[in-house]
């Protein structure tokens, strides 16, 4: 990995961290941190910042979709934890240029989704500036009482599967997914899940992170990956199979099970959307794609990621 890349700056910070403080379960390399406060059970706590002219274009959509976007990743993360979200608080960044009025309607889509999902605004901070608009939620929650779901709990021989269907997000469902927050909890409060992650830089990118936590291997079915409808409108260089293995911000829930615990989540279905069995954990860290034909190819992290230089 170049050192010009988000991953390798990530990694610099986890290796240049001071020892944490005892009240901090789990740091850096989640969808969330976990610590304990004086709550019974562990809380969690998960942040994302959204830029325009990167997670959204201001100039091709309305500010209460943003505002909606930036709640929404954020509960994601939450669900990718088995957690439920509690409260949070607001940071926001306005252009000096019609700032009040923007504001306005990025708080609107961002409480929309608050009340929907019974999480308290606590408070925040605005600033105005003569920048593009620019919006972080720090979002607090609490895990279930069998314990938050982890990244590095899968094990080979697991059965990989995923909510939904996937690809195609760009075409402006990345603006108005519905956070998996109550799929997820069902889930983990009724079956023995080993990993969850949610799909927010692309199922290819998102698998070696769950595999690099796990140091586990896996390998998918190229014929039962759930391609979203959504994709075979796209005309571009890339097949359908590629936007589903690479496009990202599905925010769908990529998760593990045993065998008898995955076979009995296909049997039941419980969710509104469709789980899938797209492969196998393997003991041999790599990821590989079986074809119909039964070949096999090496799948890289080809998602998304933050350019540094």
């Amino acid at each position: 990995m170049s050192r010009s890349g988000e991953k390798s700056f990530i990694e610099w910070i986890c290796h240049s961290l001071p020892p944490q403080p005892h009240s901090i379960d789990h740091g850096p390399g989640d969808d969330t941190a976990i610590f304990h406060s004086n709550a019974e059970l562990p809380s969690l706590i998960t942040t994302d910042l959204l830029m325009d002219g990167v997670h959204f274009h201001l100039d091709q959509t309305h500010a209460r979709r943003v505002g909606y976007k930036a709640m929404a990743v954020n509960l994601s993360d939450i669900a990718a934890m088995g957690g439920t979200p509690s409260l949070c608080v607001v940071s926001i960044a306005l252009p000096c240029t019609n700032g009040r009025a923007l504001g306005e309607e990025l708080m609107g889509g961002l409480m929309d989704l608050a009340r929907e999902f019974e999480v308290g605004i606590a408070g925040g901070d605005t600033n105005s500036w003569n920048g593009p608009l620019v919006v972080n939620i720090t979002l607090l929650g609490q895990a279930s009482r069998k314990g938050p779901l982890l990244r590095s709990t899968a094990k080979p021989g697991d059965l990989l599967l995923v909510t939904g269907k996937l690809g195609g997000s760009l075409g402006g469902r990345h603006l108005d997914f519905k956070p998996r927050v109550r799929e997820s909890r069902l889930l983990h409060d009724h079956y023995n899940l080993h990993a969850m992650i949610d799909v927010s830089d692309g199922l290819s990118t998102d698998l070696w992170h769950l595999l690099n936590a796990s140091s586990c291997g896996a390998c998918l079915k190229q014929d039962c990956i759930p391609i979203h409808d959504s994709v075979y409108e796209i005309q571009d260089a890339r097949t359908p199979l590629e936007h589903a293995l690479y496009d990202g911000e599905d925010f769908e829930l990529l998760f593990t099970a045993d065998p008898a615990e995955a076979d009995r989540i296909l049997q039941d279905q419980p969710l509104d959307i469709p789980i899938t069995l797209i492969g196998q954990m393997t003991s041999e860290k790599e990821a590989q794609l079986m074809a119909p034909d039964g070949q096999t190819h090496s799948l890289k992290p080809q998602g998304w990621e933050h350019r540094l230089q």
